[in-house]
């Protein structure tokens, strides 16, 4: 009898290592879904663009490092910026173009834009991907002009953020099984040493997804589900300030002139 698994048949989704890049191509059909794996991508964006003010000069910048599909790019509506993506997957970068932003394919520790450009530096749910993740920060803080701002959110390097950010939100439809290699997240205290080391003043707070919020849209998630429902109705989740920096925290800084 002919090997089916030898004669092309399918096997099933490919197992990748954690944080391989290619998940986000297996992925790519998630990343405008409201109630989709990339769901909490969506809240953390809204929230970051909060950080981000409004443009002071024409023409300014906004570069956001490992853009993904562009989903920054809404909330930055009205905010009077050019908003340039920089990421490695292209099926992403594709989305993000269409949604407005001028899409650069590149690697976050060695953006191919020139110094001091951008009046805004976004890294989002970067740093904890990036195998040298000081080198990403030493990138961001080289495109900011004097007086630019950086915002970024990342996983914090404790054991928490590893029982909650892997073995806990990992079982939920929020966060991809295998997306975060937890020796990867990023010590709080070691990023505002490193960003002041590049004249970048950083400050951090702990956030969190809205408790009541975050089991409502699971219920409706649910709900919908069940239903064959397109996605769940009702406001997502809002991301909010919480005291601790132990999971998950947002920073902004200011760079020195």
């Amino acid at each position: 009898m002919r090997d089916v698994a030898a004669a092309g048949a399918p096997t099933g989704p490919r197992v990748l290592p954690r944080n391989d890049p290619r998940q986000y191509d297996d992925l790519a059909g998630e990343w405008w879904r409201p109630d989709g794996a990339f769901a909490m991508l969506h809240w953390l964006a809204e929230a970051r663009a909060a950080l981000v003010p409004p443009a002071t000069r024409p023409d300014a910048l906004l570069v956001d490092l490992g853009c993904g599909a562009g989903l920054l790019a809404p909330h930055l509506a009205g905010k009077g910026y050019r908003h340039v993506g920089v990421d490695l997957t292209r099926s992403a970068l594709v989305q993000a173009a269409e949604h407005g932003v001028r899409v650069v394919q590149g690697d976050a520790t060695a953006v191919p834009l020139p110094d001091g450009c951008a009046d805004v530096v976004s890294a989002g749910e970067l740093l904890e991907h990036v195998p040298a993740w000081p080198r990403a920060v030493a990138e961001a803080c080289r495109l900011l002009r004097p007086g630019g701002v950086l915002v970024l959110d990342t996983l914090n390097d404790t054991a928490v953020a590893r029982l909650v950010a892997v073995r806990i939100a990992e079982r939920l439809p929020t966060v991809p099984r295998g997306i975060h290699d937890p020796q990867l997240f990023v010590d709080a205290r070691a990023l505002v040493a490193e960003c002041a080391r590049h004249g970048v003043d950083l400050s951090l707070r702990g956030i969190r997804p809205q408790v009541g919020g975050m089991i409502a849209w699971l219920l409706r998630r649910a709900r919908a589900r069940r239903t064959a429902g397109a996605s769940p109705a009702g406001r997502a989740p809002r991301i909010v300030p919480t005291r601790s920096t132990a999971v998950l925290y947002q920073g902004r800084g200011i760079r020195k002139g």
